[in-house]
């Protein structure tokens, strides 16, 4: 029986471990070509970039298309009479960019992607670091490159290429901003060590909101079996919560023990 068991345990071990070998040998791949990318001239390097990125979005841009080909295919086309008007044509033409077929899609994504990743790949060389500045500026090229090639310019299409840049660059420098503000809360701060005992303990109790009147009183974890009400008082701490700390440091035997 044991037996058995030992065959059915390597049978189904035998795909996991092919798996982490397959995966394994793409990442070396992908960490080769990356070394192999960032030796060659900078025009090469963009131009490389650019054109794989470029493929990827028009593959998802085409995948896109195909899934909303129902809503594109009632879209209004603008009335005959409308030919020889081009602010009548405009509003038509700029929904279909929008909203077009697979081929439209694919195109719109191309450019959008390959332009964006391009100039990124210039600006990171040219600057040595990944930062608000280069990311608006690519989104700012991707923008205008998308308004040019979609046809969403309409009658005036330099300054329509300009807005569409600028809304784009907006959006990336927003979205960069909130990224930025978002990981600079999950990375622990240099003095988080000191409560780290401390965070614990007040997580546990569900009291988790009051870490940062610890911090603002430097009531650090070596401080814990010292804590007294009227220390917790002095950090503005309420009575209920005081008394659920100091309960729970009384019945801890090792913060006891170090009173």
């Amino acid at each position: 029986m044991e037996k058995g068991n030992e065959k059915v345990m390597s049978l189904v071990q035998l795909p996991q471990k092919a798996i982490k070998d397959v995966q394994f040998k793409l990442k070396e791949l992908e960490n080769g070509y990356k070394s192999w990318l960032a030796k060659q001239p900078l025009p090469v390097e963009a131009a490389i970039v650019t054109a794989t990125t470029a493929v990827n979005g028009a593959a998802i841009g085409a995948f896109l298309g195909v899934m909303t080909q129902d809503l594109t295919s009632s879209l209004p086309t603008p009335p005959p009479q409308s030919s020889l008007n081009p602010d009548a044509v405009a509003p038509f033409q700029q929904v279909q960019a929008v909203a077009g077929g697979p081929l439209v899609q694919a195109r719109n994504f191309a450019v959008i992607t390959g332009v964006n990743a391009g100039i990124s790949c210039v600006m990171k060389r040219l600057r040595g670091k990944e930062d608000l500045q280069s990311s608006v500026v690519a989104a700012f090229g991707s923008g205008a490159a998308f308004s040019l090639v979609s046809g969403m310019g309409g009658a005036n299409p330099a300054a329509n290429a300009f807005t569409s840049g600028l809304l784009f660059a907006i959006f990336q420098g927003c979205s960069f901003k909130i990224g930025e503000m978002w990981q600079s809360t999950q990375r622990p701060t240099a003095d988080d060590v000191y409560y780290a005992r401390t965070r614990g303990m007040l997580d546990k109790l569900g009291l988790q909101n009051y870490t940062k009147n610890f911090k603002r009183g430097l009531l650090t974890d070596s401080t814990l079996p010292l804590l007294t009400d009227s220390a917790l008082r002095d950090v503005r701490i309420p009575p209920g919560p005081r008394l659920l700390i100091l309960d729970h440091i009384q019945r801890d035997p090792e913060l006891k023990k170090s009173r």
